[in-house]
């Protein structure tokens, strides 16, 4: 079950940045650029993508990121470089562009992933590789993001207000987990002494989830504020 497990978060990862991608290529194609242009912000954002895999995968691989003696140089970054790239990228003039052509519906329906995230999160609780903190038997709520992704997307797409009360609590539940994560791990931070610590979301190839899957959940979010207050 392990091997199957350990496929989980990659395998989301894959599926879910797939249609992310294809989603920004059609906004892309939309747009009124050039076709060079077009090009070349598409290929930037693959490029970018498969460098940060394999700066991901080399330090989770060689043990660099599970070094908690050098807390936190061994993972913040990896936790910071996604999340600076993000804003700045959601303050460039060229965002406003493509977002204008990006389906709110799409971004919203997209956050299910997380339920995915949650089970295999479970799964690997069942296994004792994590604490149960992390899962929704314990402290971990960010299912309910995913869950109710669907019905805010059905219901909730023409109120504005609706749509951005539910982007921050998803928001605020992403908050919740990685706050948990952190303070689970083996550091002078660390507020959850239950064993096993959350040393696994460190190693190869688990830590796609926070390298990857949580960055996900909050470009989307970011994307979908960002899109509700151009409406305005």
């Amino acid at each position: 079950m392990i091997i199957l497990t350990a496929l989980g978060f990659p395998f989301i990862t894959l599926v879910l940045f797939s249609l992310l991608i294809q989603e920004m290529k059609s906004a892309i194609t939309a747009t009124s650029w050039e076709d060079g242009k077009k090009k070349k912000v598409g290929n930037r954002m693959i490029i970018g993508l498969v460098v940060w895999a394999i700066i991901i995968t080399i330090a989770s691989s060689s043990g660099f990121s599970e070094k908690f003696e050098l807390f936190p140089i061994n993972i913040v970054p990896f936790v910071l470089v996604p999340l600076i790239t993000v804003l700045i990228l959601l303050l460039h003039k060229d965002t406003h562009a493509v977002l204008s052509k990006m389906n709110l519906k799409v971004l919203t329906q997209l956050q299910v992933f997380r339920v995915f995230v949650e089970i295999v999160l479970w799964l690997l609780f069942v296994q004792n590789l994590l604490p149960e903190q992390m899962t929704f038997e314990g402290l971990n709520f960010d299912i309910l993001a995913g869950i109710t992704s669907l019905l805010a997307a059905r219901f909730f797409l023409n109120s504005r207000g609706w749509m951005i009360a539910w982007n921050i609590m998803g928001l605020g539940l992403l908050i919740n987990i990685v706050s948990i994560a952190i303070l689970s791990m083996p550091t002078s931070l660390r507020a959850f002494e239950n064993e096993p610590a959350s040393t696994i979301v460190t190693q190869f190839p688990f830590i796609f989830l926070p390298t990857f899957l949580v960055p996900l959940a909050y470009i989307l979010h970011f994307l979908s504020l960002k899109k509700l207050l151009m409406k305005s």
